[in-house]
């Protein structure tokens, strides 16, 4: 009787034991059609294209592993790469999209990205528990982002505040977007992708920072 070997037979092989090279799962391969033909009905032989078709399936299976081997081994390449030149980055200022500001020497730093021009923009700075401690007014703004700074020396043990950003133009609401300046203290990796540690806050993911000061 002749029993055929299939891509899917040798994929079910690999998954059952754990990823194998591409050329162990082209040495099991060879041996399962020697055993194929040494077992095949005399009376009703494998015939060449049968044989060849299963060889290009094989052939298809070991391909598309070596692909992914040699994408995974240039994606931890690119990310090595990635740290190396991201080291640049500490000390320097970046902004992430953020509710939270972080007080760094008494002052605390953000910005702001109106969708629209505004005619009035405010910015409530509030303690962890809710509790409004001042109110910062920037007036009228073009469309983009504008930067802000908050005086937090008089409150001593402070070390992060949230705020809320509220723009309109002619009394109707604008979109904004509140974003937090932090610094980097460090640069590694998570799960494959470049973070950046910074100095008031937990660490991010790069593709989260919006801007590099």
């Amino acid at each position: 009787m002749t029993t055929a070997i299939s891509s899917s037979t040798a994929t079910t092989a690999t998954s059952s034991t754990g990823a194998v090279s591409a050329q162990e799962q082209t040495d099991r391969f060879m041996k399962l059609l020697v055993a194929q033909l040494n077992n095949q009905d005399p009376m009703n032989p494998m015939d060449n294209a049968q044989m060849t078709s299963q060889i290009a399936q094989i052939n298809t299976v070991s391909g598309i592993q070596e692909l992914n081997e040699t994408m995974k081994s240039m994606a931890a390449q690119f990310t090595s790469m990635q740290v190396l030149q991201g080291a640049s980055m500490v000390g320097h200022g970046v902004l992430v999209e953020s509710g939270t500001l972080s007080i760094d020497s008494g002052v605390a730093k953000g910005a702001v990205n109106l969708a629209s021009k505004a005619d009035k923009v405010t910015i409530d700075i509030k303690t962890a528990g809710g509790q409004l401690l001042d109110t910062v007014n920037l007036g009228s703004l073009p469309a983009g982002q504008t930067s802000f700074q908050w005086d937090a020396s008089k409150y001593s043990g402070l070390t992060n505040v949230t705020f809320k950003v509220t723009a309109t133009q002619g009394g109707q609401a604008v979109k904004t977007t509140s974003l937090a300046q932090d610094t980097v203290t460090a640069v590694g990796t998570d799960n494959g992708a470049m973070s950046l540690q910074l100095k008031g806050r937990s660490a991010v993911a790069y593709s989260a920072v919006k801007s590099i000061l």
